[in-house]
């Protein structure tokens, strides 16, 4: 036996292995179709791949700047003036990172301290908690409901202490599907207001919004822009997550300290990658597409659906859609995933693993980012259960 196993104690004593990582194992032991792990099953823009090739031509190998080549933080600059009307100072205020959840987990460390509370809103991505308290902080779990999943700002402002260092919001949401509206970024704007309260906003899915509604960004709020760090994704927007490069923007104050921990975690990204994402987002419609690209296969998987005993709670956003199989089985949902995996063929996720309490609601999360014939041969499983 180990010799530190008398004295070793885990900072992370409930933490096992993530729920993506045991469906996506269950659904390659079973050989299921896996809709459990968000990631596309299509070709990348080949253009993209001609890009890249030619700036590993160029012999770009070495190490990038720390906060990201510079021609990429300027693209970006240009981009979330266009979109947001908010200019982020491509020098001081924009650092490009190894994915979203290293700029997420880097925002918490650099910024919550012991006994820091930071509230999150379940159910919640799985990487905020432990990063939450791996620092020493204390997550405060506020409760979303199916179907509608809306934050309840009331409740928000009873929560809130002196002790309270961070609030992290996601739009739109993982898993729920659920997006932000106006209302909802005045309002936290509005408590937020004359504190020392930061927001640290998860913007991954920014371009896949559906049905006409517009992306809710905290860069478009200038008085909460002032308070907040956003991240966001490339591997999310170009399909491309196995790259793992994302960013982050945040007001000069709060960028000079996240550089203070990115460059002992990281230091610096993939260069030949940022080199090319820089020449491929000059062109806006590389990205402003993806809406109507995704809505087009979202809206496939929903006339799947309608012909199985599942109920869908229409996403407005993501690459995920909520189903409700109550109608099917008692079971509880964690178990209705891996009975689906091993004797139906298809892999999702379970909801109630997003929740501190482990909210059972008799959801199942399904991945939709698929080629047309992975959606349809899903369907064909989904209709037998």
């Amino acid at each position: 036996m180990p010799f530190y196993n008398d004295h070793f104690q885990s900072k992370l004593p409930k933490v096992d292995t993530s729920i993506f990582t045991v469906m996506s194992h269950l659904s390659a032991k079973y050989k299921a179709i896996n809709l459990s792990q968000g990631f596309p099953d299509f070709d990348i823009d080949s253009e993209l791949i001609t890009i890249v090739k030619e700036y590993f031509d160029k012999k770009v190998h070495q190490y990038a700047p720390m906060q990201g080549v510079m021609e990429l933080r300027e693209a970006i600059s240009d981009k979330i003036a266009t979109l947001y009307d908010q200019c982020y100072h491509p020098e001081e205020e924009i650092t490009i990172t190894a994915g979203a959840t290293q700029a997420i987990f880097t925002a918490i460390s650099a910024f919550v301290r012991e006994d820091d509370e930071v509230i999150l809103f379940t159910p919640a991505y799985d990487c905020y908690q432990p990063a939450v308290e791996l620092n020493g902080g204390k997550p405060i779990f506020i409760q979303l409901q199916a179907p509608h999943f809306k934050i309840n700002w009331e409740e928000v402002k009873k929560v809130m202490t002196q002790r309270t260092r961070m609030i992290i919001i996601n739009t739109p949401h993982n898993p729920t599907g659920t997006i932000l509206e106006e209302k909802d970024l005045l309002e936290l704007q509005k408590i937020t207001s004359d504190t020392d309260i930061l927001v640290l906003s998860d913007e991954v899915y920014e371009h896949l919004i559906f049905d006409g509604h517009n992306h809710q960004s905290i860069c478009k709020y200038p008085k909460l822009a002032d308070r907040s760090l956003a991240v966001f994704s490339f591997g999310k927007t170009f399909h491309v997550t196995g790259w793992k490069l994302g960013y982050i923007v945040a007001p000069k104050n709060l960028m000079k300290e996240f550089r203070k921990v990115h460059q002992f975690n990281v230091f610096s990204c993939n260069h030949p990658l940022q080199l090319a994402i820089s020449n491929y987002i000059e062109d806006e419609e590389n990205y402003l597409k993806l809406n109507d690209y995704y809505q087009s296969k979202r809206d496939l998987f929903l006339q799947i659906i309608k012909a199985t005993r599942f109920k869908a709670l229409t996403t407005k956003g993501t690459y995920f859609q909520l189903l409700d199989y109550s109608d099917i089985s008692d079971m509880n949902d964690v178990d209705m995933a891996r009975e689906m995996v091993k004797n139906k063929g298809i892999a999702s996720i379970p909801i109630s693993v997003f929740y501190h309490a482990a909210l059972d609601q008799k959801l199942l999360r399904f991945c939709f980012a698929k080629k047309s014939e992975t959606l349809e041969k899903a369907g064909e499983k989904l209709i037998k259960i």
